[in-house]
């Protein structure tokens, strides 16, 4: 889709349904910040 159109900005998002008792997404990620900057 990006080489047959160029000239616009594509982007994509997702909602996960809720944080269980440690504040990890559910159902997904883990600790997405612990992902992100290595922290872990």
């Amino acid at each position: 889709m990006q080489d047959a159109h160029p000239d616009i900005d594509i982007y994509t998002a997702s909602l996960d349904e809720k944080l269980n008792e440690n504040g990890y997404i559910v159902p997904g990620l883990g600790d997405a910040g612990d992902r992100l900057f290595g922290t872990k």
